[in-house]
C-alpha cells in the first residue's frame, strides 16, 4: 500500500525558500509520524510493512533498493479512487509530481510529471511521460486511457528513463501491470452504483487450465447517464453520459523452469460524451465561475458525440540458461475514433443572433477521426541472474507506427453540413540498442550505469480536401534523429533499514511534427528536445518496519522544449521550441502503522518549473481582449513567456490516506478509508492570465464498509468529490471564455466477493 499526504505550505516570494520549505517537510515527516506512533519495541509482524517489489529497470527489485525516485499504486487505491467511473485520471494529484489534464472526455488522457507535460490535443501527439501496459509502450495519446482494471500495480517512476525506456520518456514512465494468470483459482467480481446512473461491473477469474496452460480472463464495465440538461435544444438530460467497456484475456504456458510464455489480447470499446465545453463559464478578470453558473447545464447549437475502439495483442516469452535469461515482448495495438464536440460552447453568434450564454464571435464545431492507428513493437532482451556482485542487461528495442487522421470542421447553421476536410498521414519508426550495469563493490556500495542508442525518423504530410481558404497540400516533413541517452546511479547502505543514493541522468523526446491545418496554412516540426537530471534520495524503514519513508531531492535542465500554443487569436495549435527550460524540486512518499488498526500513507511533492527564453512569444487568448494578460506583449500582440513556468504544472501537490478497521466477530471487520488530495493552482497555457488558470484544489473520498470470511465478501457505501466542490480543470482561448469542469460528488454503494 503506498499513498500520500496533504500538504500545505504557505508560498514565499523566493523559489529557494520554498525547495527549502518542501524539503523540511520531507525531511521532518517520518519524526512527526514517530511521536504518534505507539512506542513498544516490538511491533507483531501483522504491523510489519510488507515488501514491495517493482520492475522499473526490468528486473524484480525491492522498491527500497531500486535507485530511483519511484510511487507504487495498489490494487486497493484503484478500487478506492475509481469507484466513481474515473478512469486513468484518476491518477492525477494522486501521487508526488503527478498531474493529469484532458480537453477529450475519457478517450485522451495527458499526464505531467515534475511540470513536464504537453498539453497538444492532435492525435499524433507526442508526450514527455511514456505510459507503458503490461511491457508495451503506448505511444499514440488515444491509446493512453486505457481504463485501470485487475491490475497488480501501477509504478510511476520520475525523472528521465532514457537508458530501459529510450525515447519520449524524459520526464518519467507511468507503468501498469495486470495480474498475471497462476496455476491457482483466483478471481474477484465487483459492482456498484451511485449517482446519475454511474454504475461499475468488474471481475476476474483465473487459474489452471490444465498442465502447464493457465489464463486469466478479467472485464470492466462502466456506465453513467447523461446527467447535463441543454437549454438551447430543451432537451433533459443529453449530455455527460458514457458506457465504456474493456476486455483482457491472458493464456500462460509455463512447461518448465526454463520457459515461460504469456500472451495477452485486451480491447476497449467506448461510447459517450466528448467533453462538453461550457461557453463564457468564466468571470471577466477572475479565475472563478461567473454568477448562477450551473454544473447541470449547458446552452449549446452544435452536437456531441464520442466512439472509440481499440484493440491489442502481446506476447512475452522467457527462456533460461543457465544463469541467463533472454526476453522476446511483441506487441501489436490497433485504434479507431471519432469524437465531436460543440466547441464554442454556446449558440449564435455575433452575425447569427440570438447566442450566448455571453458572446460568442464565431461558431466552433469541431471533429477529430482515426480511421487507422496500427502501432507495432518488438524488444529483445539478454540479462543474468540477480547474482551478490554484479548484474547486467542489454537489448534492441523497435517501434513502427502508421497512422492517419481527418479533422472536420462543420456549419452549425446549415444544418451541420461539413464545410472543412483535412487529412494527416503519419509514419514513425525508431530502433534502439540499450545495456546496464548494476556493480556492488562492496556489500554496502552499489554503483549503476546504462546507455541508450536511439535512432528515429517519421515521414508526415497534411492536406487539406476544401475548406477555410481552399485545398491546399500536401504540406510534408520528414525530420529524423540519433542520439545517447543513459544514467549512472551510485547508491550507498547505510545500515539495513536505510539506503541513499545519488542519480545523474539524461534523455530526449524524437522530432514532432503538428499539421493540423483545418484553420492554417501550416504545419510545425520541432526539433528533439533534451533533458540531464540530478536527484539525491533517502529510502528507509525505520519503527521496528512499521514506517516506510522515501524521500528525494530533484533539479533539471531541458533544452529546445517541445512546446505547444493552443488557440489564441490564431485559432490555430503551434509547436515550438523553448531555448532552456529549468526545474528543481523535492518530493516523499510514507506509509505506517500508525497503530494495529489504523495505516497511513501521505505523499508530497514541490515542482518549481521556468521558462528562460526572452524572445519567446506566443499568441494570447482572443487578441487578447478576452482576458487580462499578465506577460508583456510586445509589437505583434504576441505575450512574452520569458520566466513563465510550465503550464498544468502545480507547485504543489499533497495527498493522504487513511484507513482504520475495528475487528468485528470471527473473520469480519468494520472500516473506515478516506483520501484527500490537495494541488494548487494551476496555469492552462503558457502566457498567463487573470482568467485561464485554476484555483487550488482539495479534492476527497470516503467508503466506509463491512468485510466478512476474512476479507473475501465486502459491502461498503463510498463518496466521491466529498464536499461536491466545483472547480474549472481547463479552458479555451480562442473563441470565448471556454471552461472545463470537474464531476460532481457522486455517492453510491459496492460489493465485492473474492474467490
Amino acid at each position: 500500500m503506498n499513498a500520500h499526504s496533504s500538504v500545505r505550505a504557505a508560498r514565499s516570494s523566493h523559489p529557494t525558500s520554498r525547495l527549502a520549505a518542501a524539503l523540511a517537510l520531507a525531511l521532518l515527516a517520518p519524526a512527526a509520524l514517530a511521536q504518534e506512533a505507539p512506542a513498544e519495541s516490538q511491533a507483531p509482524a501483522k504491523n510489519e510493512l510488507g515488501t514491495i517489489t517493482v520492475t522499473a529497470e526490468k528486473r524484480t527489485e525491492n522498491l527500497q533498493e531500486v535507485p530511483i525516485s519511484i510511487s507504487v499504486v495498489t490494487p486497493e487505491k484503484l478500487e478506492a479512487f475509481g469507484q466513481s467511473g474515473d478512469g486513468v485520471l484518476q491518477l492525477a494529484s494522486r501521487l508526488p509530481s503527478v498531474f493529469a489534464e484532458t480537453s477529450y472526455g475519457r478517450e485522451f488522457p495527458r499526464f505531467y510529471i515534475r511540470g513536464l507535460g504537453n498539453g497538444d490535443f492532435d492525435l499524433n501527439a507526442s508526450q514527455p511521460v511514456s505510459m507503458v501496459y503490461d511491457d508495451i509502450v503506448q505511444e499514440n495519446p488515444i491509446l493512453k486511457g486505457f481504463p485501470l482494471f485487475d491490475l497488480d500495480q501501477v509504478e510511476v517512476l520520475r525523472g528521465p528513463q532514457g537508458t530501459l525506456f529510450g525515447r519520449n520518456s524524459p520526464a518519467g514512465v507511468i507503468k501498469f501491470d495486470s495480474a498475471r494468470p497462476t496455476q491457482e483459482t483466483s478471481g474477484y467480481g465487483r459492482v456498484s452504483y451511485g449517482s446519475l446512473g454511474t454504475a461499475n461491473l468488474e471481475g476476474a477469474i483465473g487459474g489452471s487450465l490444465g498442465g502447464a496452460w493457465s489464463g486469466r480472463l478479467s472485464f470492466l464495465a462502466q456506465h453513467r447517464d447523461d446527467w447535463i440538461d441543454n437549454t438551447f435544444k430543451g432537451k433533459k438530460d443529453d449530455l455527460g453520459g458514457y458506457d465504456d467497456r474493456a476486455l483482457r484475456l491472458q493464456l500462460r504456458y509455463q512447461p518448465s523452469d526454463e520457459f515461460d510464455a504469456l500472451l495477452n489480447v485486451h480491447a476497449r470499446l467506448l461510447d459517450g460524451s466528448a467533453m462538453v465545453n461550457r461557453a463564457n463559464a468564466i468571470e471577466y478578470g477572475e479565475d472563478s465561475f461567473v454568477p448562477g453558473f450551473d454544473r447541470d447545464k449547458v446552452a449549446q447549437d452544435g452536437n456531441n458525440k464520442q466512439h472509440l475502439f481499440t484493440w491489442g495483442s502481446n506476447l512475452r516469452m522467457v527462456w533460461r540458461f543457465g544463469d541467463l535469461n533472454f526476453t522476446s515482448i511483441t506487441g501489436l495495438e490497433r485504434a479507431t475514433t471519432y469524437s465531436l464536440g460543440d466547441v464554442d460552447g454556446g449558440y449564435g453568434a455575433v452575425f447569427h443572433p440570438p447566442m450566448g450564454p455571453g458572446v460568442i464571435p464565431f461558431p466552433s464545431e469541431t471533429a477529430d477521426a482515426l480511421p487507422k492507428d496500427r502501432q507495432l513493437t518488438q524488444e529483445f532482451r539478454l540479462s543474468n541472474d540477480q547474482s551478490e556482485q554484479l548484474k547486467w542487461q542489454t537489448g534492441l528495442y523497435y517501434f513502427d507506427e502508421d497512422i492517419q487522421i481527418n479533422n472536420f470542421s462543420y456549419n452549425t447553421f446549415a444544418d451541420h453540413a461539413l464545410d472543412t476536410w483535412a487529412q494527416q498521414r503519419q509514419k514513425n519508426k525508431a530502433w534502439a540498442a540499450f545495456g546496464s550495469i548494476d556493480y556492488a563493490f562492496t556489500d554496502r556500495f552499489d554503483v549503476r550505469a546504462g546507455a541508450r542508442w536511439s535512432h528515429d525518423e517519421r515521414d508526415f504530410s497534411a492536406d487539406r480536401l476544401f475548406g477555410f481558404s481552399g485545398p491546399i497540400g500536401p504540406l510534408k516533413s520528414s525530420p529524423s534523429d540519433s542520439r545517447w541517452s543513459g544514467d549512472l546511479t551510485a547508491s550507498y547502505k547505510v545500515n539495513d533499514d536505510v539506503n541513499v543514493y545519488a542519480r545523474v541522468a539524461n534523455g530526449f523526446r524524437a522530432p514532432s511534427v503538428q499539421g493540423r491545418i483545418t484553420f492554417g496554412n501550416d504545419i510545425w516540426t520541432v526539433k528533439p528536445e533534451t533533458i540531464t537530471s540530478y536527484e539525491v534520495g533517502v529510502k528507509m524503514f525505520t519503527l521496528d518496519k512499521r514506517l516506510r519513508f522515501n524521500a528525494d531531492v530533484y533539479s533539471y535542465t531541458m533544452r529546445n522544449q517541445q512546446l505547444t500554443a493552443v488557440g489564441g487569436a490564431t485559432n490555430i495549435v503551434r509547436l515550438l521550441n523553448a531555448k532552456k527550460t529549468e526545474g528543481y524540486g523535492a518530493e516523499f512518499d510514507l506509509e505506517a502503522f500508525v497503530t494495529p488498526n489504523f495505516i497511513l500513507t501521505a505523499g508530497g511533492s514541490y515542482n518549481h518549473t521556468e521558462l528562460k527564453d526572452k524572445g519567446l512569444g506566443v499568441a494570447p487568448c482572443g487578441g487578447g481582449t478576452l482576458c487580462h494578460v499578465l506577460d508583456p506583449v510586445d509589437a505583434n500582440g504576441l505575450a512574452l513567456v520569458d520566466g513563465n513556468s510550465l503550464p498544468n504544472s502545480p507547485e504543489w501537490i499533497g495527498t493522504i490516506t487513511a484507513r482504520y478497521g475495528i475487528p468485528l466477530g470471527d473473520g469480519g471487520e468494520f472500516f473506515v478509508y478516506t483520501d484527500w488530495n490537495y494541488r494548487s493552482e494551476v496555469n492552462f497555457f503558457l502566457y498567463e492570465s487573470k482568467e485561464f488558470r485554476s484555483k487550488p484544489f482539495l479534492d476527497g473520498g470516503l467508503r466506509v464498509g463491512y468485510n466478512w470470511d476474512l476479507g473475501k465478501r465486502e459491502v461498503a457505501l463510498y463518496a466521491r468529490n466529498l464536499t461536491n466542490k466545483k472547480v474549472i480543470t481547463g479552458g479555451i482561448d480562442f473563441n470565448n471564455r471556454t471552461a472545463f469542469v470537474n464531476d460532481p460528488r457522486i455517492i453510491g454503494v459496492e460489493f465485492r466477493a473474492d474467490l
